[in-house]
């Protein structure tokens, strides 16, 4: 049933009082005649029963304002939904998580309305959201100027089965870099569950990038298929990982930061915790590892709001050859 515009009213008032038939009505105004009937019953003056656009317009609003739609967002579910966003869960994750456990709660765009609310009235709850509730403009492509590294095989010649990410084992990489580009942080994802990997290093040299990379991969070595970075030169020793992993090492095409989808979605994340700006000399061990175990444990709308730990779990009880992986 389409409802009835301030124009439609104003018609009809119009028309009623020339006292032209409700079925000539309908016809005029191009609706139903029962559509004629009910809104002459429904929004008329309850004390004369004369029927003004004006005041038909009001009742109307009225009634939409209390609809029980529109009252579905109580006290009750405000904490729920609080908690959460304050364990670093965006909106759309909250309605996931809620969807499947059976619990009742609102749709994201009215989460994201809460949040705004709340920081208008001076709260923090925008803060723990990855972009910390600012707005972006968006850009255009910005070329880094870097080079192509030597030796380097490019992602064109990938095994296509990497795309599907169906499998554990196929690896991105890339650096987020800390204040004045002093100290970063090394970030590796598993394309298929999303599991992260991450260290601290002290700068983005070559040979520390190589180590760190070697380090933190050698407890999945003997599962290891593909890596994929970008063109950085702290990649230019892409070689030695790939030789000391037994791996194949790729690298993305310049401009192309899509063709690592997953690791940049991932390094925003990560920002969260990590904000631009922030002195990375200062970060722990312990920070990393925190940071670590929170996203590996962070519901994703890819994995239709299971996390990555719940889908690596999967992935190991479907398939013996990770029986051994820890």
């Amino acid at each position: 049933m389409k409802h009835f515009t301030v124009e439609q009213r104003y018609k009809l008032e119009f028309l009623m009082q020339q006292n032209v038939s409700k079925a000539q009505i309908a016809i005029d105004i191009n609706v139903h005649i029962s559509s004629i009937y009910r809104e002459i019953k429904r929004n008329s003056d309850e004390r004369n029963s004369n029927y003004r656009a004006d005041l038909a317009s009001r009742k109307c609003n009225k009634r939409h304002k209390e609809k029980p739609k529109n009252q579905c967002f109580s006290n009750e579910i405000k904490d729920y939904v609080s908690k959460l966003i304050q364990a670093d869960y965006s909106p759309e994750q909250i309605v996931g998580k809620s969807l499947k456990e059976g619990i009742n709660c609102v749709c994201h765009e009215t989460i994201y309305k809460f949040i705004l609310n709340d920081k208008k009235n001076a709260g923090d709850l925008h803060k723990h959201l990855r972009s910390k509730g600012k707005i972006y403009r968006k850009r255009g492509a910005l070329k880094d100027k870097r080079g192509l590294i030597v030796g380097r095989v490019g992602i064109e010649n990938r095994p296509t089965e990497v795309a599907e990410k169906h499998r554990f084992g196929d690896l991105e990489i890339d650096l987020v870099i800390g204040k004045d580009h002093k100290g970063a942080l090394l970030t590796i994802n598993d394309r298929a569950t999303g599991m992260l990997q991450m260290k601290k290093i002290e700068n983005k040299d070559a040979e520390i990038v190589k180590n760190a990379t070697i380090e933190l991969l050698e407890n999945w070595k003997p599962f290891l298929k593909t890596i994929t970075s970008d063109n950085g030169k702290e990649f230019a020793k892409h070689g030695l990982i790939a030789q000391a992993l037994e791996i194949d090492y790729y690298s993305a095409n310049p401009y192309c930061s899509w063709e690592r989808g997953a690791n940049e979605n991932l390094n925003g994340l990560i920002r969260q915790y990590f904000p631009k700006g922030s002195n990375f000399e200062m970060i722990t061990d312990i920070q990393v590892k925190n940071v670590v175990e929170k996203l590996n444990n962070r519901p994703r709308k890819r994995h239709q709001f299971d996390s990555p730990n719940e889908v690596y779990l999967q992935l190991l009880n479907n398939n013996q050859e990770f029986a051994f992986i820890n």
